[in-house]
């Protein structure tokens, strides 16, 4: 985007008390009509299943007006699923956000770079060494996803972290992690092998009210202090030393981003499973419909929620309920876009 076309695309508002904020109109209808598609999208995937419900009925429900056993389906049964699925959204785009920001490369993202299956270590090794419950599987996941990426920052660290090194190490961490991954998998019996293949589909089948609170909790947290780095990752987009030189502590904010990506990362990955591709896709999806430069952050994280609820409404809708995990459709779909990014890359000489 050209110093013109910006400068066209942003506008400044002043308030009473002087403080002058910047706005990009484009940027504020996309983040406002994403979230109005992921709203319906939410109210159209409660409606779904083997009870069907109009979009009227579900919105009479969830105000409080429904029968006695729309109460059930809709807050005991159906609710939760969908509140799941639009915080994992919101976590992983917002993920995939700081990691392509901070490596400033769009193929750095979590899908890629091995906190997935960083994720899927710690999960399998509760299940398959110490035949873990629920719970100790979700934290199982959560301390595997945060030991990877502390490795990979490490690994990647010369002098600080810099964009291709970080996703190449990422890369080659990955494929260490998948072959540990079937390591544990061929160490396991048939039932933990069943129970570990279904995990890690990735899936919000089942999922409840004890899956919605920790989630709830972390993202109320990161996610804010995530976007109150918005300016400051818009800034080492430029690099390290156009930041430096605008004041920017590029380190501090480096780690602070990157750990507190790594961290959602890992509990939304503890909460559905690997959901694939939907932190390499949203991000950029985000960028193509704002055109605005910097990581867009807010609308990637509304891209993600969006995604990944209309992807369970459309594998329930074409597939039947619980026939295709969701897991497995983004899987499918990001694999396509992943092969044209790649192939837009090379023709770019990027790759």
């Amino acid at each position: 985007m050209s110093s013109t076309e910006t400068s066209r695309a942003v506008r400044a508002l002043r308030t009473r008390g002087g403080l002058s904020v910047r706005v990009a109109p484009r940027a504020v209808l996309v983040v406002a009509l994403l979230l109005a598609a992921a709203l319906a999208a939410s109210v159209a995937l409660i409606g779904t299943g083997d009870y069907p419900m109009s979009f009227a009925d579900v919105l009479r429900t969830l105000t409080g007006g429904g029968t006695a056993a729309q109460e059930f389906i809709v807050h005991d049964l159906r609710l939760p699923r969908v509140l799941v699925g639009l915080l994992v959204g919101t976590a992983l785009g917002l993920a995939g956000a700081v990691f392509q920001s901070v490596s400033r490369n769009p193929l750095g993202s979590p899908d890629v770079i091995g906190l997935g299956q960083g994720s899927s270590v710690g999960a399998l090794t509760v299940i398959v060494l110490f035949h873990g419950d629920p719970t100790a599987v979700a934290a199982g996941a959560v301390a595997g996803g945060l030991l990877s990426g502390a490795a990979i920052y490490a690994l990647a660290w010369q002098r600080g972290v810099h964009g291709y090194r970080f996703v190449l190490v990422g890369i080659a961490m990955s494929a260490v992690l998948v072959a540990v991954i079937g390591y544990l998998l061929t160490k396991a019996n048939l039932t933990d092998a069943a129970r570990a293949t279904v995990w890690m589909v990735g899936s919000l089948n089942g999922r409840d009210w004890s899956q919605v609170w920790p989630l709830l909790g972390v993202c109320a947290v990161l996610v804010p202090a995530v976007l109150g780095h918005g300016r400051s990752l818009r800034m080492l987009e430029m690099g390290d030393d156009s930041a430096y030189a605008l004041g920017v502590p590029v380190e501090r904010t480096r780690l602070v981003t990157m750990g507190a990506a790594v961290l959602l990362t890992a509990v939304a990955t503890a909460a559905a499973g690997p959901i694939s591709f939907v932190a390499l896709a949203a991000p950029q999806l985000a960028r193509r419909l704002t055109r605005s430069p910097g990581p867009n952050l807010t609308a990637a994280a509304c891209t993600g929620a969006a995604l990944l609820v209309g992807a369970d409404w459309a594998a329930q809708r074409l597939f039947g309920a619980d026939q295709l995990p969701v897991g497995a459709l983004t899987g499918m779909l990001g694999g396509c876009y992943l092969l044209w990014l790649l192939h837009t890359e090379r023709r770019a000489g990027r790759v």
